[in-house]
């Protein structure tokens, strides 16, 4: 069978056997943030899937027990356990349950396994756990390398900050994608604190993006054929302190992106097959004021160029994630300046895939 109908008529039986929930459900969840800090309470907004064939996989933690275990989240807002369905079934995974890396590097064999168990599950009439009884973390709480980030990948944005940035040396817009990365500590929950640390984070600005995950090996990989490379989708925020990234380091990014929590994403990774990209729009709220608003469409140099030129003469993983690019609105830019203050709220949305609001708090 078609894999992409087979997960189609999967997550329908799902939402049809927990008795007819919601096909858009906001619910509360919860996350604690990257620093072991209090948790907080907000909601996470699950849409009906674009493509017939995809579904949300998240890393969350269930009530009856303790540590990371992957899930699948239904239309109707509740999310199947894997490795306790495994488990049920005596079913020997051949990823490690608690690792969406392992997942990822597993490939189609694990998709299957997932698949299998969500059709056992359904048929044995198994009880989902409502999405308010979960732990969310970031799909990827530990990513295995940085976080890659593309650049000004829309013209509105560019243009936007050419008055503001402190390095006027760039005037034009560039030919190719320009790339940096963010570190590893900078993954956050999609519910975590944004830490502010006076006289270190007073520029902290907000940029929604969208997250692309990378689902097997390549490298030299051609424009025609990267799609295939991608696994899925994420929401994203390359959070960045603004006079760190502009006038500290010689004017290098890396610092000013890679702060501790300085980059939640989540709530889940949708699979390609459940995205329509043109009509995804990238959206960022600070306590509930849209300041930004863009479509997929306006980015400059889309998915397939972005992963082409990533991967000339340098080899992406299972795993990779790839943050494609903010659009205008960002705080710095703006006449006069805002920037992220304690107390703030920062929503990031990606249409179709997912919601998540940061806290911003002072740090203990």
């Amino acid at each position: 069978m078609d894999h992409d109908l087979q997960r189609r008529r999967l997550l329908k039986t799902g939402t049809m056997g927990i008795g007819g929930a919601l096909m858009v459900a906001s619910v509360a969840a919860r996350a604690s943030d990257t620093l072991q800090a209090d948790l907080t309470e907000a909601p996470l907004q699950v849409w009906p899937l674009a493509g017939s064939g995809g579904m949300r996989l998240a890393t969350c933690e269930f009530p009856d027990r303790q540590g990371q275990v992957i899930g699948v989240v239904l239309d109707s807002g509740q999310v199947i356990d894997v490795a306790a369905e495994a488990r049920r079934f005596g079913l020997r995974l051949v990823f490690d349950s608690g690792s969406m890396l392992s997942l990822l590097a597993a490939g189609e064999p694990a998709m299957r396994q997932i698949e299998s168990l969500i059709e056992k599950a359904m048929r044995a009439r198994a009880r989902p756990v409502p999405m308010h009884q979960v732990r969310f973390y970031s799909p990827i709480p530990r990513p295995h390398s940085n976080i890659y980030c593309v650049g000004w990948n829309y013209l509105d944005h560019f243009e936007e900050g050419k008055n503001a940035r402190a390095d006027k040396a760039v005037s034009s817009y560039p030919e190719h994608p320009v790339f940096f990365t963010k570190g590893v500590h900078t993954m956050n929950h999609p519910l975590g604190a944004i830490p502010f640390e006076a006289g270190n984070t007073d520029t902290a600005d907000w940029e929604a993006e969208l997250a692309v995950i990378i689902g097997k090996r390549g490298r030299d990989i051609a424009e025609d054929t990267a799609m295939d490379f991608v696994f899925g989708y994420s929401a994203f925020n390359d959070t960045t302190v603004r006079e760190i990234q502009q006038k500290r380091h010689g004017g290098q990014w890396f610092k000013g992106k890679s702060l501790d929590g300085y980059g939640p994403m989540g709530p889940w990774i949708v699979t390609k097959a459940g995205v329509a990209l043109d009509d995804v729009r990238i959206i960022c709220r600070v306590n509930g004021v849209e300041k930004q608003n863009a479509s997929y469409q306006q980015m400059y140099f889309k998915i397939p160029r972005i992963i082409a030129e990533l991967s000339r003469g340098l080899t992406l993983e299972p795993g990779d994630i790839i943050a494609t690019g903010t659009p205008s609105g960002v705080g710095f830019a703006r006449k006069p300046p805002e920037f992220l203050k304690p107390g703030d709220v920062m929503e990031t949305e990606v249409t179709g895939i997912g919601k998540f609001s940061n806290p911003v708090r002072e740090k203990a």
